[in-house]
């Protein structure tokens, strides 16, 4: 709903039928009719190709739909300790199953969707490389249109390599199924060796912003250098790359064009967007009585599932917070109710909410906790009619706090304290809204110590926002944070989605596309 969403959308509205549409239903291997609308639109440039994919990244689904966000969150959010499936028991059973216990299935829509789509988005970023390469585009405007398509391009491989493991490389259109149907596994340093490359060039041509002559952008959400540099930053710090993750994280502290938002709940709300802290949000938007609508059901689908009769009918109810996330934070530190909306309590309107009491849990709710950062604004829903969510929601992607905590991280695995320190206060002085006595500032006694405050602090300030589990992953310590809950070392990664295995060339009766592993 944010006035300052210039991002053409009047042009999306005229794309995306035309560019995402022609993907409803398909496979990754039977998608001529995308490939010719796409290359018709180079008419024009590759621009609109660009917006298709931003676009596309908006509703993650086979037709550009909106249920594409709720394997999302499974995937990102339901396997940490943070967060579980939600909703009532019966919905979606198999996914608490699945997700909240670890026993991940080889053919499920979910993950099936969640690869599917990768691999499109993959797909539509090798057409518009290689119309670029083939028209041999060099003028200024191409070359951040082919920054852009790389970004994505290293976004979806940085997802599915964390996700999956040993996945597939495919850097060339595909024009039929025996392309990819004789490719076996790519390993995951190759996999990141393609992500390096797609990151560098952005880097390189991406603006530092899109301001005009005022400071305001002409195009917020737009991809920028700094977008480029955080998502290298952060899959450099997978790898354990201190030195190259501090340096590009310290780049983008001194470029100047972030700062932590003042008010911690302001960046989640429609208020909020694009704003100081944003380095990457996904766009949607809904207008005055819902005209235009570039919905998103991201933050529908995890509304508090209620129901018309209680007023509170705002969502499907997934990924609520758990008891154990509840239990962690510090005594009195905002966070917590900034980030968490309690069944039968007032909203806190000191602490971003707006002055509503939700009904009791478990007599007119089915859980007790909520995820308040993706809360509607009761004045936003009214005047976009969108009383069952928040459609125009933008899901926050990137984010300066992120970089922050990232250099404090790699600073003090390269062996300075003193800077991993003043990073990670920087933080948690946002987070105290300079109340005494709240969330005292931690001083280097070691690294170890250094290292146990940063991950709590990552923990808490990222809550809900699908890094946890991720984490504990690179960290080594998701057997022993997530055990309890049914965990062990072979769920990391899930397994790869059958039909695709079996979809794949035989050599001598087996398959080229292996199964992970510790998947038989």
């Amino acid at each position: 709903m944010n006035n300052n969403k210039i991002f053409i959308w009047s042009i999306l509205l005229m794309l995306i039928p035309f560019v995402m549409g022609n993907i409803s239903c398909k496979k990754l291997l039977d998608r001529q009719p995308l490939r010719a609308t796409m290359e018709d639109l180079n008419q024009g440039g590759l621009e609109g190709q660009i917006y298709g994919l931003y676009g596309g990244i908006r509703n993650p689904d086979l037709g550009g739909a909106a249920w594409g966000h709720i394997p999302w969150l499974a995937i990102h959010s339901f396997r940490d300790d943070d967060a579980m499936k939600g909703s009532s028991d019966a919905d979606g059973a198999d996914w608490a199953v699945i997700y909240d216990q670890y026993q991940y299935s080889k053919d499920h829509w979910s993950t099936n969707i969640y690869y599917e789509r990768k691999y499109q988005m993959i797909d539509v970023a090798n057409v518009i490389l290689q119309t670029a390469d083939s028209l041999k585009l060099t003028d200024p405007a191409s070359l951040i249109n082919i920054g852009e398509a790389r970004f994505f391009r290293a976004l979806a491989y940085f997802d599915l390599v964390r996700t999956y493991g040993e996945v597939r490389k495919v850097d060339f259109p595909v024009r039929n199924a025996a392309q990819v149907n004789s490719l076996a596994k790519s390993t995951v340093p190759e996999i990141y060796a393609l992500i390096d490359g797609d990151l560098q060039y952005s880097i390189q041509h991406l603006p530092l912003n899109w301001n005009n002559a005022a400071g305001i952008s002409r195009f917020p959400g737009r991809l920028t250098s700094g977008a480029a540099k955080t998502l290298y930053a952060k899959a450099l710090l997978y790898r354990q790359r201190w030195s190259e993750a501090l340096s590009l994280c310290q780049q983008i502290i001194a470029s100047g064009q972030y700062a932590l938002e003042s008010n911690y709940s302001r960046i989640f709300q429609d208020a909020g967007e694009n704003g100081p802290e944003s380095i990457f949000e996904i766009q949607a938007y809904k207008g005055p009585g819902g005209v235009p609508d570039q919905y998103s059901l991201f933050a529908t689908a995890q509304g508090v599932r209620g129901s018309d009769a209680s007023g509170w009918n705002m969502g499907w109810g997934w990924n609520t917070p758990t008891q154990n996330l509840v239990d962690s934070y510090e005594q009195s530190d905002p966070r917590k109710r900034r980030t968490i909306l309690f069944s039968g309590q007032s909203d806190d309107p000191q602490y971003g909410g707006y002055g509503r009491t939700l009904p009791p849990y478990p007599s007119v709710l089915p859980r007790p906790y909520w995820n308040k950062k993706v809360y509607a604004d009761p004045a936003v829903q009214a005047a976009t009619n969108d009383l069952h969510g928040n459609g125009g929601y933008n899901q926050r992607i990137l984010r300066y706090a992120d970089v922050i905590l990232m250099a404090a991280e790699a600073a003090n695995e390269t062996g300075n304290g003193a800077m991993a320190e003043e990073y990670l206060e920087m933080v948690r002085a946002r987070a105290r809204e300079s109340q005494p006595g709240v969330l005292p500032k931690i001083t280097f006694q070691n690294q170890l110590q250094m290292r146990t405050a940063i991950k709590y602090e990552r923990r808490i300030e990222f809550a809900m926002e699908g890094e946890r589990f991720f984490d504990l992953v690179r960290w080594g310590d998701a057997v022993t944070v997530l055990g309890p809950l049914g965990y062990t070392h072979r769920n990391r990664y899930l397994p790869l989605p059958q039909p695709i295995i079996d979809q794949s060339d035989k050599v001598n009766g087996v398959h080229v596309l292996k199964q992970n592993p510790e998947y038989p």
